[in-house]
């Protein structure tokens, strides 16, 4: 029964064919030239036929191995690739990374971080697909995206997730009565008409009872789910919002002033990863990355 062809075999083939003769090849691959003929006899043992003849001193392939040796070159030379692809993702300049996230976000931090990424990593590609939550969140349990960036997750067997609270700020228009705050209160809001984010979603309920609290009416104007919304509108002269931080410093000096909100209140990020998928290393280094990348816009007093 014959043996399996091997990768080595045919680099001596090759050798051999490009020098002509035994003691040259096996210099060229470091080895012994009774180790280079026997991966000859072995591979001619394999193929079942003669690999050269002996012409004026030197060997020369024969029409059979002249018939294989285009292909031979293309395996060798895929080999050399696949080394160096492999070497590439070892060092981490190489690889895809597939990132699901709110729509805010592949437009305000998202984009910065994912320059800074890709700079000293001219392998790496990354897809980003922004949309709702819910989608974000089958995304993951399907495996179809690497990372996710996403808001109110309550939690999946499927998927892992990290918490971090990201510190909001009030926004208001350039020249609006609250530019004499260093901060703003809810009381401080009374009469104007606020832009926020769902009734039903967490941050409103935080921001409705910090209102409750302080006996202070909470006055609709605009309800949308993105703070990139509620930060245009409020650059528009519409009204004012209490936004992430990470949002509103896309806009300011844009048309809108930003100044902290008291009581502190927070924006829940859940990064997400599927349970089961085996994560690349470029993959889990970006993770990182963008990770570190909120620590300057978490809040002190819970340290996420």
């Amino acid at each position: 029964m014959k043996q399996k062809l091997r990768l080595r075999q045919f680099e001596a083939l090759m050798a051999v064919i490009q020098h002509s003769s035994v003691t040259r090849a096996s210099k060229e691959l470091g080895v012994s030239q009774p180790a280079v003929s026997r991966l000859l006899a072995d591979l001619r043992q394999n193929l079942g036929f003669p690999l050269f003849d002996r012409r004026n001193g030197q060997l020369v392939p024969t029409q059979e191995v002249r018939f294989l040796q285009a292909d031979i070159q293309r395996v060798l030379d895929l080999m050399g690739q696949i080394g160096e692809v492999s070497q590439s993702i070892t060092e981490r300049k190489t690889g895809h990374i597939r990132i699901a996230c709110l729509p805010g976000f592949a437009t305000s931090h998202l984009p910065k971080v994912v320059a800074q990424f890709l700079k000293d990593r001219p392998g790496v590609s990354i897809t980003i697909e922004p949309d709702r939550p819910e989608r974000i969140l089958e995304w993951m349990i399907d495996e179809q995206f690497d990372f996710g960036i996403t808001d109110g997750f309550r939690g999946h067997p499927a998927v892992i997730s990290t918490d971090i609270d990201v510190r909001t700020v009030c926004i208001f228009p350039d020249g609006h009565h609250l530019e004499t705050r260093s901060e703003i209160s809810p009381r401080d809001l009374i009469g104007d008409r606020i832009i926020h984010t769902r009734r039903d979603s967490e941050f409103f309920k935080s921001l409705s009872d910090a209102f409750l609290d302080a006996d202070a009416p909470l006055k609709t104007l605009v309800e949308t789910r993105q703070f990139t919304a509620a930060c245009e509108l409020v650059s528009l002269g519409l009204g004012v919002a209490i936004v992430s931080e990470l949002d509103a410093l896309k806009f300011v000096g844009k048309g809108i002033q930003a100044r902290p909100f008291k009581p502190v209140l927070t924006h829940r990020l859940s990064l997400l990863r599927p349970m089961s998928k085996q994560l690349s290393a470029i993959t889990l280094e970006f993770i990182s990355a963008f990770t570190s990348s909120l620590e300057p816009f978490q809040d002190a007093k819970t340290g996420r």
